[in-house]
């Protein structure tokens, strides 16, 4: 997978490309991430992206210029990675490929839809991708309508810009590149994914600390019996944490579910 990122902090990435699962996914090449700077496309001599918004207020609003034209660099350095590589898979004596497509625009913003792993996973899937990141007040609505394919949200509150957002994006779309994780079955079992339920509670050496022992179904070896609890507790937790998704999952349960919530909501009720 191909990434660009427009940013006027490319460095910040640093802490993606420099630790742990996801700096092992860049070094062992499942994934390339490049950042170009909207400062590097303006035209004035100080670099300047931003200008008062038109109507006054409060705060700056990065331009359109030197945001397309960072926008453009980045879908045209993806594309030219793609059209190197099928080349050379091809062969030079054969007739020339069509063009590529457009690699996908997503802009970080608190006004885009909700992240969900729903959603990171249809990412995942993706060959390449641009991601833009916005600062001050935003960016210019024209940026938005003609460049940006998608409007990703971390949540209902505002942080100081894209960059972290896009780090969080990249963390949860590396962590499903096939070999990214030391375990393959470790992200089906996250919480949102698989079932879609939030994830059991899990327990490690010593069995007991604080007066609290590890519960004894985990302890027996019964792999059907420790299967049953662990549904129990994922259905039981996602229950009291987020009931909007026990809602939105619940007409797809099948009986052990069914059986399983019932109970659980008798025993809440009583």
């Amino acid at each position: 997978m191909r990434v660009a990122v427009v940013t006027l902090f490319p460095a910040m990435f640093e802490a993606l490309t420099g630790h742990g699962i996801s700096s092992r996914a860049v070094q062992n090449g499942l994934m390339s991430l490049s950042c170009i700077n909207p400062r590097d496309y303006a035209s004035n001599k100080h670099g300047r992206v931003d200008d008062r918004p038109y109507g006054g207020g409060p705060g700056m609003v990065m331009s359109v210029p030197p945001l397309r034209a960072a926008l453009n660099a980045a879908q045209a350095q993806l594309s030219e990675v793609e059209e190197a590589e099928a080349a050379g898979e091809k062969g030079t004596g054969e007739q020339q490929a069509a063009p590529m497509a457009k690699p996908l625009c997503v802009y970080l913003s608190p006004q885009g839809e909700p992240l969900t792993q729903q959603r990171v996973e249809e990412l995942a899937g993706l060959d390449k991708m641009v991601l833009l990141c916005g600062r001050y007040e935003g960016v210019d609505e024209r940026v938005l309508t003609h460049d940006v394919d998608l409007e990703l949200s971390l949540g209902d509150y505002v942080i100081s810009g894209g960059e972290l957002a896009a780090m969080v994006l990249l963390d949860a779309v590396i962590r499903l590149q096939p070999g990214a994780l030391g375990d393959e079955d470790s992200a089906g079992q996250d919480s949102f994914s698989g079932s879609g339920l939030l994830d059991c509670p899990h327990y490690t050496r010593p069995e007991q600390t604080d007066g609290q022992r590890v519960p004894e179904v985990l302890l027996g070896g019964d792999h059907a019996a420790i299967a049953s609890w662990r549904l129990e507790q994922s259905l039981k937790r996602t229950l009291q944490r987020r009931p909007d998704v026990i809602a939105q999952l619940e007409p797809n349960f099948g009986p052990r579910e069914r059986e399983i919530l019932a109970r659980l909501r008798q025993a809440a009720s009583s």
